[in-house]
C-alpha cells in the first residue's frame, strides 16, 4: 500500500477489530496513533532514502514465560504464551543489499547484507541480529535483499519479556514476507531466530522465547528433539477465573551478567557429561540422586542442585499442563480447584528457581537483590490479604522481574505496594493475545 492508502486503513472500522485482537478491548485507537506515527515518519525521505515500493506492516509478540524456567537449553519442557506488548514495524522493500532500521529510543542501524559473515565487533547488537538472520535464511536458499523500516516496540526491556527474541522473529518475518512470500513458519522463524542470537549475537539461549513470540497464544513446548520441538496451543484465561497475570519490574541491572546466565546451561550440561550424555533430558532422573556423591566431586554442588531443578521443573510443566486442561474442561467449584492447583504449581516453580536453580541474584552483586525483595514483598502480600496467588521470578533471572498472579479485585493493591517500592510504572498487567510474528494486512 502507499502511505495515504495505508494510513487511511489502519484508521477505519476495519482496523477495530485487528487492533483489538492484538492489545485488547477499547485500545484500537490508541494503536492506530501509534501505527499511524510510524508510516508517517517513514514519509521523510531524508531521514528513510531508498524507501520505494509498498509499505508493509509487520508485528512480534513478547512473551512471558509461565513454567520451564532454564529448562529449554537442556532440550526440557516449558509453558509459554505470547503477550499485547509487541514490536512493530513498517517496512518497504529496497533496490540494494542495504537494510536501514530505525527503532524509537535506539540508535539507527544499518547493516550491508553483501556480507553475511559474523562479526565480533558486532556481538551484543541489533546490527548482528539482522545478519545473523539474513545469514541463516540465506542459507536455507532465500535470496534476502534489503528493507528500510521505521519500528517500535512496546515490550519493555531488561523484563523477561523476550524484547530480543522478538525482533529476531519480526526481521525474521519481514525477510520472508518480502523476499519468500511468507513461507516460514512460526517453528522456523524461531529456530532462524535462536541461531542469530546464538552465533552471531553471542548469547547461548534456548528456544523457548522464540517460538513463543513468533507462534501466539499461549503454548505448551517440547524440546526434547531440539530440530522438530513439539509445540502445543493451549487455552489459558485467567482473567476468566478472576485473575491478572502480570510482571514487576525491578530495574535492576543486566550489565555484566552473560557469565550468569551462561553458567546455568553449562553446569547442567557439566552433570548431563558426568553420565556421558549432551544435555539432561537424555539423562535418567533416577541416576542424578543415585550419583550425588560422584557428581559434586566432577561438576560441583550448584550444578547439581541445578540438575534437580531441571527435573522436578520439567515435570512440573506436565502438571501446570493437565491443571489448566482440568479448568478448562470443568465448571464452578472443580474449575476454581484446578486454578488454585495451578497457581500451587506457579508458587512451587518460583522456590525451585530462588532454592535450586539459584537465579534470583548475581552472586558477582549480593548488594542488589531487586527479585528477591519483590517476591518478599508479593508473598508477604498474598498471605497478609489472605488470598490465592503466585509469584516466581521471570525469565532468565539475576535481575529484572518477578511474574504475579493476583485476584482481579486485589490487583490495584498489589499495584501500589509494589511500585511504592520499584517505581511508578513497574508492575505491567499482562494479556495474552492470539497474534506472534506476522505481516498485518488491513
Amino acid at each position: 500500500m502507499t502511505a495515504k492508502v495505508l494510513l487511511e486503513a489502519i484508521q477505519s472500522a476495519k482496523a477495530v477489530p485487528i487492533f483489538e485482537d492484538l492489545y485488547g478491548p477499547g485500545k484500537a485507537e490508541t494503536a492506530g496513533r501509534r501505527y499511524a506515527g510510524l508510516i508517517n515518519g517513514l514519509l521523510d525521505p531524508g531521514a528513510f532514502p531508498e524507501t520505494r515500493g509498498p509499505l508493509r506492516v509487520f508485528t512480534a509478540a513478547g512473551r512471558t514465560e509461565l513454567g520451564g524456567n532454564h529448562t529449554d537449553h537442556n532440550r526440557g519442557k516449558v509453558l509459554a504464551a505470547s503477550i499485547q506488548l509487541d514490536a512493530v514495524a513498517v517496512a518497504a522493500a529496497r533496490q540494494d543489499m542495504q537494510v536501514f532500521f530505525r527503532s524509537a529510543g535506539y540508535p539507527d542501524v544499518s547493516v550491508n547484507l553483501t556480507d553475511l559473515e559474523s562479526k565480533s565487533g558486532e556481538r551484543g547488537t541489533t546490527e548482528a541480529l539482522i545478519r545473523g538472520v539474513a545469514a541463516e535464511l540465506a542459507r536455507r536458499g532465500v535470496a534476502v535483499g534489503g528493507f528500510s523500516a521505521n519500528a517500535a516496540s512496546t515490550v519493555l526491556p531488561g523484563s523477561g519479556l523476550s524484547s530480543s527474541a522478538a525482533v529476531e522473529v519480526l526481521f525474521g518475518r519481514i525477510f520472508d514476507s518480502l523476499y519468500d512470500g511468507g513461507a516460514r513458519s512460526a517453528l522456523e522463524l524461531a529456530q532462524i531466530g535462536q541461531i542469530a542470537e546464538n552465533t552471531y549475537f553471542g548469547k547461548p539461549c534456548g528456544l523457548m522465547d522464540q517460538v513463543a513470540c513468533a507462534s501466539g497464544g499461549a503454548v505448551a513446548i517440547d524440546f526434547e528433539d531440539s530440530a522438530h520441538p513439539r509445540v502445543r496451543q493451549i487455552n489459558f484465561d485467567l482473567a476468566a477465573a478472576g485473575y491478572a497475570l502480570c510482571v514487576v519490574d525491578t530495574h535492576g541491572s543486566h550489565a555484566d551478567l552473560t557469565e550468569d546466565y551462561a553458567g546455568i546451561p553449562a553446569e547442567m550440561k557439566a552433570v548431563a557429561a558426568f553420565f556421558g550424555k549432551s544435555v539432561l533430558r537424555e539423562v535418567d532422573p533416577k541416576d542424578v540422586p543415585a550419583h550425588a556423591a560422584e557428581i559434586r566431586r566432577a561438576a560441583g554442588d550448584r550444578a547439581l542442585l541445578r540438575a534437580i531443578h531441571f527435573f522436578a521443573e520439567n515435570d512440573r510443566v506436565d502438571a501446570m499442563l493437565a491443571a489448566l486442561e482440568r479448568a478448562n474442561a470443568a465448571t464452578g467449584k472443580a474449575r476454581q480447584g484446578a486454578i488454585f492447583d495451578y497457581l500451587g504449581l506457579v508458587g512451587k516453580s518460583g522456590d525451585s528457581s530462588w532454592e535450586l536453580l539459584q537465579n534470583i541474584y548475581s552472586p558477582k552483586n549480593p548488594g542488589e537483590q531487586g527479585i528477591t525483595l519483590a517476591l518478599a514483598i508479593s508473598r508477604d502480600f498474598i498471605e497478609t490479604a489472605g488470598i490465592v496467588g503466585a509469584c516466581r521470578v521471570h525469565g532468565g533471572g539475576f535481575a529484572g522481574a518477578i511474574q504475579a498472579y493476583i485476584p482481579l479485585d486485589c490487583l490495584d493493591a498489589y499495584t501500589a505496594r509494589m511500585e511504592g517500592v520499584f517505581g511508578a510504572g513497574a508492575v505491567t498487567p499482562l494479556r495474552i493475545r492470539p497474534v506472534g510474528a506476522a505481516e498485518l494486512r488491513f
